[in-house]
């Protein structure tokens, strides 16, 4: 294998038995952060017109083969390898590493920040808000907001002047955000996988009414993604509700660990925002690792976020 320069504007170009990659590093991939790595490394792979070449300290099994799926090759430090590219083949796995515990994590991307941030990135005027108003819409401490405000004016996420807050570099405060949502807040937002018992609903969920339920309940996920675009016909099927997942047996749903519903518990004020926002449907979109939903995320992005650049 012989390494090349990557010219500054990438890693580095990779020759291994007459194959050329252009190689991407990244730190780490995770649930929370693989459909952005994805989309940045087939973007990285068009400009080259050259297969790539994913390093990083590890990546999980799962994700893995997804990505050799969608034809990205894959090396990490605990020595698994995947790399396939006309007669190349060279296939390791099943090595572990030692994961490192996350300390000093910045509080903007635990749970309280995920939730603050959301509200910036529903809306960034936002950030000009009392600290006492942002902590009601957040639904976090008063304290939690004065430390994760500063942490993002040092973070470079906000630009503080003496008359105002501004969010700035918000296309990479949206990525990390989604990461953090997806590997931190996301999972503690489940209330229940759940099936229809009528298998035609999957096929008729659009007249499904869920403002007949005694709360509030919305669809996220693909199902938002296609009243949004008209694009995309769901595989799995996202609820966000203010109500407890038994309520839903009104909509003939019952609980099912491998069903392809997902009761998820809404992390915002009703009041603010009718529906699921668009920057959680993309969200949610993005990290699927599925290419059709990165690519139906991308007409959200164009469409309905114009303001985050």
């Amino acid at each position: 294998a012989v390494i090349e320069d990557g010219r500054l504007r990438y890693d580095a170009y990779l020759n291994i038995a007459g194959e050329r990659f252009v190689v991407e590093v990244k730190s780490e991939i995770t649930r929370g952060n693989r459909g952005i790595v994805l989309m940045d490394l087939k973007n990285i792979s068009r400009e080259n017109n050259l297969p790539i070449l994913l390093v990083t300290k590890y990546i999980p099994g799962d994700i893995a083969k997804e990505y050799v799926e969608e034809g990205i090759n894959c090396l990490d430090v605990a020595g698994n390898c995947n790399i396939r590219q006309n007669n190349l083949f060279l296939l390791i796995e099943g090595k572990k590493i030692e994961r490192q515990s996350r300390v000093n994590q910045p509080r903007a991307f635990q749970e309280a920040g995920i939730k603050l941030i959301f509200q910036f990135l529903v809306d960034p005027e936002k950030t000009q808000l009392p600290y006492r108003d942002l902590a009601e819409l957040a639904d976090i401490s008063l304290g939690s907001v004065g430390m994760i405000m500063q942490e993002l004016i040092d973070l470079n996420f906000i630009l503080k002047t003496k008359q105002t807050k501004k969010l700035k570099n918000t296309k990479d405060l949206l990525n990390r955000w989604i990461t953090a949502y997806h590997d931190v807040l996301r999972p503690r937002l489940l209330k229940k996988q759940m099936r229809f018992i009528n298998q035609d609903s999957y096929n008729r969920w659009k007249d499904i009414d869920l403002s007949r339920i005694n709360g509030s309940a919305f669809w996220g996920g693909e199902p938002a993604a296609n009243l949004l675009t008209g694009y995309l016909h769901p595989g799995t099927y996202t609820i966000y509700t203010d109500q407890n997942w038994h309520i839903f047996k009104e909509i003939e749903l019952v609980p099912d660990e491998n069903g392809k519903v997902e009761v998820l518990e809404m992390f915002w004020q009703k009041e603010t925002y009718v529906g699921v926002p668009p920057v959680l449907v993309y969200a949610d979109l993005m990290c699927s690792g599925s290419d059709r939903n990165i690519e139906t995320a991308n007409l959200i992005y164009e469409n309905e976020l114009q303001y985050i650049k």
